[in-house]
Parts: structure tokens; sequence; C-alpha cells
């Protein structure tokens, strides 16, 4: 299957250069002569192919999101937005970094291309920076020795065999789930330079680093900030517009 991203590229390549084309001969032909389909095809989509190409490579994404690997913050079949500058300005297809621009903070929601399969995009929330010592015991979280700060919400709304939880990482805090009946999967980690471990918020219900280990740094796409619009089977009115914590 051909890659979107590559596919993009490639069409703004072949519409450029018809583009261009079209501006050589035009300075040659006389102004009433007729100009080919694809020609005038290709000049008038180039315009439209580049913006989309910028705007989608270097400042904001939609992505939607699959699966309940992060309830209660997002659920399945919630379009999101992926601001794509952020931790820095990439190239598309190649994805190598043009402009350095920020770090990933801890507790940020990030879009990054599955370490086992690249060609598939996962979502999950940042719970460790590169060099940090990542604690899990009894379901609990603990950064370089320090626990993390939880409180107990009650059951959550969604399914009663779930507890709801707010849980703070950095200076904000976030909801998650665990499930009554797991007993979470004890372990210690040391994350390496220029990787992130991630986590979803349905903690027992998510593949994520504690199974195949840390993301890279060149593997994240974005962060993702913005709900434009949820639809699993109908709309859910009360979740677009919802800012992602």
């Amino acid at each position: 299957m051909l890659d979107f991203e590559l596919l993009l590229v490639l069409l703004t390549a072949v519409s450029g250069v018809i583009w261009l084309f079209d501006r050589w001969r035009r300075r040659r032909r006389p102004a009433d002569a007729r100009v080919s389909w694809w020609v005038d095809l290709g000049r008038s989509l180039f315009p439209v192919i580049i913006i989309v190409l910028v705007v989608r490579s270097f400042i904001v994404e939609p992505f939607r999101i699959p699966s309940g690997s992060m309830l209660p913050t997002l659920e399945a079949g919630d379009f999101i937005l992926v601001n794509k500058f952020g931790y820095g300005l990439r190239l598309p297809v190649s994805h190598d970094l043009i402009v350095p621009v920020g770090e990933p903070a801890l507790g940020d929601v990030v879009v990054f291309r599955y370490p086992v399969d690249p060609s598939q995009d996962y979502i999950k929330r940042i719970v460790g920076l590169p060099g940090d010592t990542i604690t899990y015991t009894g379901k609990r979280l603990a950064i370089n020795g320090e626990p993390v700060p939880i409180e107990r919400l009650g059951e959550w709304s969604g399914d009663d065999a779930f507890n709801l939880f707010r849980e703070r990482l950095g200076d904000d805090w976030h909801e998650m789930i665990e499930h009554r009946g797991s007993s979470g999967r004890g372990f210690s980690f040391t994350v390496p330079e220029a990787h992130y471990f991630v986590m979803g918020d349905n903690r027992d219900r998510s593949s994520d680093s504690r199974f195949w280990g840390p993301v890279p740094r060149e593997n994240l796409v974005g962060k993702a900030f913005f709900i434009w619009l949820s639809w699993n089977g109908g709309p859910n009115w009360s979740r677009m517009g919802d800012v992602i914590e």
C-alpha cells in the first residue's frame, strides 16, 4: 500500500513540473492557443496540493483514534489534530529533522510511528523522558524514585468494572482508568537517551512501552491537542471541540 505522505510528495512534484512547463510554454505560444487537459489539470492542482503538503507536513495533521487504549482521554472514533512543529520541523517521507524547535514534556499525548512497524501510527502518553528510571509496582508509577501523584475518583461511568483516577505528570493532571480485576505487570526501566517511555491512559488495555520498549525521538510525529470530530456509529457532540490534556 502506497504511503499517503509519499503519494502527496509525488503528486506535488508531478503537478509542479507541469506548472513550470506551462509557464515556460506560455511565453512561446499564442495567447489563444489550446492547452492540453493534463496541463490544465496539473497547473490547477499544484497550488492546492502544495498547500496541503506544507500544512500536513509542518503545521498540523489529522488522525483518527482506532481503539480504546487512551480511554477516558480519547475514545475510538475521535478525530484529532496533531501539532507537527512543536517538536521540530521534519522533512516529509524521510522525517529528517531540519529545524529543532521544542522538546516533548512529561504528560504529553503524542502520535508516533510504532517502533515495531513504523508504517503504523500509535498514540500514547509520555510517562518517562530520556534518562528517567520508571518503576511500576502495584499499578502505581514512580519516576526516579518519586511516586506519581494520583487520586481515585470512583467508578468510571463508561464501565463499572473500571476505576477512574486523576494522575499528575509534570505540572498537569489527567484522567486514567484501571480494570479492577487486573493485577498489573510490574517493572523497572531506565529510558535511553533520545527515547521516550509511553503508556496508554487505559492502563490495563493498552499495548505500549511496557511490552515493546521506548519510542525513539525520530519516531515522534507530534503532540495531540484537539478533538475536532467524534464519530463512532454517530456523532458525539459533547466531545467535539475538546482540548486534549
